[in-house]
């Protein structure tokens, strides 16, 4: 759309300013974006979108233009994108955008909870990080917020770069880089270039990265995009001894040594939780306020989350996995303190020519941390020289989790999304 034509939209957007994209879960009063995907086309479904309430319907195919509720545009996404950066322009909220390879929505929640102690703040609800996803987090931005922090997520080079041209973002973090979306991305390398995207935005148009100095590949990143005057470190902290299940840290705030006792499971989390006392620290806020902010993150949608069933004692990192979380995770389990451990893993996604040789580096990790009772799903797995049981998706382990009770474990659950290795929780 020309700009004309975004500033008449705006002018519609502030009458009525919720986005609605899903034509059966329409909000009265609301705009619909008939966006379009690999199997639905929802121009089809502008019609029913305002039949149900909704005031205009944002389309891109003539034929479906009935009156003068329908407004066509060339391309509804990009009009989506054009409109959420438009309406960030109007607004001086400081924006801080972040990434990384693991670890960066357990970062933004955390982030989000202490800023929330001093600030009202918006946030990227759920996993709300791709290129609809931002666009759709900007447009919820209002006046009287005074810090956003917006999760971007990437598949490929050049993402990251669009989401910053969008969200046109003042501060930025990169969490990690690891081995994660590689058929995408073309490698670690590519991953890297990806991800740095955020740095080079920063340098040219931002004001500050928070980063951990200690990671020689970001601080390498960080230099190549000209940052060595825009950046600020993370505070200095370490894990605490004894602190099974859940992290306990000791780190170096304004009035001295503070202990933090995180309802995080996962030694891996501690980068996490020092991003976040680090961020509070640069926004003003107390070392109280930081405190309370990170002890009272409770995880959910199985994140580093620990569950007590009748049965069993579960860590749950079920939403992703890629290599480098699942050798964190397998790691940290080692560490553990617990009798009759089991570990269910399943197949990681999108690691292209590379998942033979990654799948089976996490089976040879397995056997050099000698656990003997591990559930491995998946095809990938299955392909995996290992002596350990293998189902072929999560439903033939759901029917053997049926037949053999397992009570009494301590049991780590991990896996990409798309195994849906979650279902096997309530049977545990």
């Amino acid at each position: 759309m020309k700009l004309e034509s975004i500033s008449h939209l705006y002018s519609i957007f502030k009458q009525y300013p919720i986005i609605s994209i899903d034509s059966r879960n329409c909000e009265p009063n609301s705009l619909f974006f008939a966006l379009k995907g690999e199997n639905f086309n929802a121009n089809a479904f502008a019609l029913s979108a305002l039949e149900k309430g909704c005031r205009y319907a944002i389309i891109d195919e003539a034929e479906y233009k009935l009156d003068e509720r329908f407004i066509l545009v060339e391309n509804v996404l990009e009009t989506l994108q054009n409109l959420a950066t438009f309406h960030r322009r109007q607004l001086a909220t400081p924006i801080l955008s972040i990434t990384g390879s693991n670890g960066k929505t357990t970062t933004k929640e955390l982030i989000s909870a202490v800023l929330s102690e001093k600030y009202n703040i918006l946030y990227t609800l759920g996993n709300y990080n791709n290129h609809i996803g931002v666009p759709l987090t900007l447009l919820r931005l209002k006046p009287e917020h005074e810090i956003a922090v917006v999760e971007m997520g990437a598949n490929a080079q050049r993402e990251i770069g669009q989401l910053c041209e969008i969200a046109r973002p003042n501060f930025g973090i990169i969490t990690n880089v690891g081995k994660a979306h590689l058929e995408g991305f073309g490698g670690v390398e590519g991953v890297k270039k990806g991800k740095g995207e955020m740095y080079h935005y920063i340098a040219r148009s931002g004001k500050l990265i928070f980063i951990n100095k200690n990671n020689a590949s970001l601080m390498e990143m960080a230099k190549n995009a000209g940052l060595e005057n825009k950046m600020l470190g993370y505070i200095e902290g370490k894990e605490m001894a004894h602190s099974s299940p859940f992290l306990e840290v000791e780190c170096q705030l304004k009035s001295g040594v503070c202990k933090i006792n995180t309802n995080l499971v996962g030694a891996y989390n501690i980068e996490n939780v020092l991003a976040a006392a680090t961020i509070g620290n640069y926004f003003g806020l107390s070392d109280e306020q930081i405190k309370r902010g990170i002890e009272n993150y409770v995880p959910s949608n199985n994140r580093s989350q620990l569950t007590e069933t009748p049965n069993n004692k579960l860590i749950v990192d079920a939403y992703n996995a890629n290599p480098t979380s699942m050798s964190a995770a397998i790691k940290n389990f080692a560490q553990v303190e617990a009798e009759n451990k089991l570990l269910i893993l399943g197949d990681m996604f999108e690691l292209g020519e590379d998942s033979e040789l990654e799948h089976q580096a996490i089976v040879d990790l397995l056997e050099a941390n000698g656990f003997d009772r591990v559930f491995l799903v998946g095809n990938e797995f299955a392909k995996t020289k290992n002596h350990f049981q293998t189902f072929e998706n999560t439903n033939e382990l759901l029917q053997y989790i049926e037949k053999e009770t397992v009570k009494n474990h301590c049991i780590l659950i991990k896996a990409s999304r798309g195994i849906k290795l979650e279902a096997v929780i309530e049977k545990l």
